[in-house]
């Protein structure tokens, strides 16, 4: 695709797999700037290959994934899937992610026949915050701040298949980031359509789940936007899919950090629709170095 085309529809071709042979699927990876390619974008497409593998019946309700390998840019990715299991209710399936025959990412992934539970709760989200429409995007922030940063961010952000909101005031100076709490809330949604086929939905929810929620970790360190002092890497990443949602429609991120140490940052993430319904749970180590 051109880069004239809407991002979101960048974003539903990048998950549309070619299937090359039985379980075995090949995904595009983008010449983009980035060093490597970007872990959401392996996830994504690695659960896309695991649900082409079932009868579409069953929405995946957990996934759990490692980064092994940095992903080269430019260069496919194949995708074999191992059919664990197909049970009464549950389906299994584990996909690892290969890339010039070096194995770059693993994940996880059980499907669950829609049920009726007994019972029902959940934790309301923990503050109230802004509806996005009052908020300023990523590129607006960032437009603000041109004299201070390099101006491929302002393109970058332009080239997101999400639109980003966030819901405190972004810090721009290590003044700023001083005594910050590890916390950071987003509001977020695909910046178009994405059709109607619930596992586009989440595979695009999964995308875009790794581009935030490290943030939590860096907030009490430097500033978000800018000159970074630290090379940093997604190692794992687990997600447990509630209720049904639409990425295309605004969900918030809330994202912590409770404990950042040895040179590794967790992060914990809550996605909730826009009428309070806890929809996703995510929680994420990364690895963080100085340059």
């Amino acid at each position: 695709m051109s880069d004239t085309t809407n991002p979101a529809e960048r974003l539903v071709d990048l998950l549309d797999l070619e299937q090359i042979e039985v379980n075995i699927f090949r995904g595009r990876s983008p010449q983009e700037s980035l060093q490597r390619v970007f872990g959401g974008q392996v996830a994504g497409q690695a659960l896309v290959a695991a649900g082409r593998t079932t009868d579409g019946e069953r929405p995946v309700h957990s996934l759990h994934a490692y980064f092994l390998r940095p992903g080269r840019p430019g260069v496919p990715i194949v995708y074999q899937v191992e059919r664990v299991r197909d049970g009464r209710s549950f389906t299994t399936r584990r996909v690892t992610a290969v890339q010039q025959g070096r194995t770059i990412f693993n994940l996880t992934a059980s499907f669950h026949k829609p049920e009726q539970g007994s019972f029902e709760h959940q934790l309301p989200p923990a503050r109230t915050v802004p509806d996005p429409e009052s908020l300023p995007t990523v590129v607006e922030e960032i437009r603000e701040h041109l004299g201070e940063l390099p101006e491929q961010l302002e393109r970058m952000a332009r080239r997101q298949p999400f639109d980003i909101r966030y819901v405190d005031r972004l810090r721009w100076s290590a003044e700023e980031v001083k005594d910050a709490e590890p916390r950071s809330a987003v509001w977020m949604r695909a910046v178009g359509p994405l059709g109607d086929d619930p596992l586009v939905h989440t595979c695009a929810l999964t995308y875009a789940s790794d581009m935030t929620l490290l943030d939590a970790v860096r907030i009490p360190v430097e500033p978000l936007w800018g000159p970074r002092g630290f090379d940093m890497a997604s190692l794992d990443h687990a997600m447990w899919f509630h209720r049904p949602f639409r990425a295309d429609q605004w969900l918030l991120y809330d994202q912590e950090s409770p404990i950042a140490t040895g040179g590794r940052g967790l992060a914990r993430g809550r996605i909730y629709d826009r009428e309070g319904r806890l929809v996703v749970s995510v929680v994420q180590e990364g690895l963080f170095r100085a340059v």
